[in-house]
This record gives structure tokens, sequence and C-alpha cells, in this order.
């Protein structure tokens, strides 16, 4: 059954599907239950670059006199202090290598939540992150948004540390997790490949690819 396009979603206002041929090419690789963990990390780190491009499409721009070889001229930089790059652990931390070798001045935090295997609610074990979030753009990493419940309990920890911006850069996304991330933080714009059908009853995205965790570190 193919990916629900953003428009069938609840809340897809806030919710950006990137459809370009690339990005689903290397998604369909990913997908396969035969890639080795090389080429997921690989992939991984490719799409979260692509994907990269178009959360940041929106960042303010300022000019700034340079000298170029030929001439001096006003020239476009980013505006404002620099982006914060926020992995959930453990499986966003694929995505933080692609992110930061296209921003590579981004500062870098880390929240660590994993799932409760009966409850399906997310349990904190660690928290780390650059100051001065409430003068940052934010852009928050996890592969897979599949319940909701950790994405957004790590939009809480973000607003309760000042962030005020705050972007969601994601592979996969489900009709529930999306639900359940706009209506707690309605904020929060979204990123993503692809809108999957929804979960199992262990709480995994269907199609999906498994668990990214998993399969990125070879571990089960």
């Amino acid at each position: 059954m193919p990916p629900c396009p953003a428009t069938d979603v609840p809340g897809a206002a806030g919710v950006q599907v990137i459809d370009h041929p690339l990005v689903q090419h290397k998604l369909t690789l990913m997908r396969e239950r035969s890639t080795p963990t090389g080429p997921f990390r690989r992939l991984l780190r490719e799409i979260t670059q692509l994907l990269a491009y178009e959360v940041t499409r929106d960042l303010a721009l300022a000019r700034r006199r340079i000298d170029t070889p030929m001439e001096p001229m006003e020239a476009p930089v980013l505006d404002g202090k620099k982006l914060a790059l926020v992995s959930i652990l453990r499986a966003g931390n694929g995505m933080l290598d692609g992110a930061l070798e296209l921003i590579p001045s981004a500062r870098v935090g880390f929240v660590g939540l994993y799932r409760d295997p009966q409850t399906l609610q997310p349990v904190q074990y660690y928290s780390k992150l650059p100051e001065d979030l409430s003068e940052r753009v934010v852009i928050l990493l996890d592969p897979m948004l599949a319940t909701g419940n950790s994405t957004a309990a790590a939009v809480d920890l973000l607003k309760q540390a000042g962030a005020r911006r705050i972007r969601f850069l994601r592979l996969l996304a489900t009709p529930e997790g999306l639900a359940r991330l706009q209506g707690a933080h309605p904020d929060v714009p979204i990123t993503t490949a692809s809108v999957d059908r929804g979960l199992d009853a262990k709480g995994y995205i269907l199609p999906g690819l498994g668990d990214a965790g998993d399969r990125m570190f070879g571990t089960r």
C-alpha cells in the first residue's frame, strides 16, 4: 500500500513531505530488509542532507561586505545565532552526521529517550543541550515518528530549555504520530520523506523499515 500524501493526514498544513526522486529512491533502498548496516547508515546520511536543504530553506539572511577576487560586494550570509541540531538518541545520531556536513557550524545537543515496550510511553534517561536555545533555530532529528509520544516529550524538554523555533526532521511518520505531535505542539513544523500507513500492535511503523537504531548499529 503506498504511503499517504501529506494532504490526507491531520494537521497537514504543518507537514512537508519531500517527494524528490532521489529521496524516494534512497528511502526504498533503506526499506529493503536485505540492505546491510553499512549501506543503511550511508543512505540515512545522504537522505538527511537532502531533507536538510528543505528544512533550512527559509532561514533568515543578512548582508556582509566581502572582497571577491574581482571586486567587493554585499553578499548574503545566515543571520542570527548558529543553528542547533538536537538528536533523539540513539537513532537520531544516524542523521546527525549528514546534517553536520551541511551545517558544520551548528551547535549539537542530545536527548535520551526510550519507549517502554508495555505502555509505549517515553522514558527519559539523558539530556544535554546547547545554551541560548531561545535565540536559535533548533532542528530535532529522529528517523521515525511512530506513536509520537517520544517526540512530543523531546519537544517538551526543548521548550522547557527555552527553545521557541523548533523544526522536526525525519524519514518516516504515521498519521497517528503526526496527530499526537501536532496536537501537543502545533507550532512545530515537520519535514519527512514519507507518511506511512500506520502502526502495528507493538507500535512499529507499517510498512516502515524496521527498527532504525538496530539496522543502523547492527544490534537487535
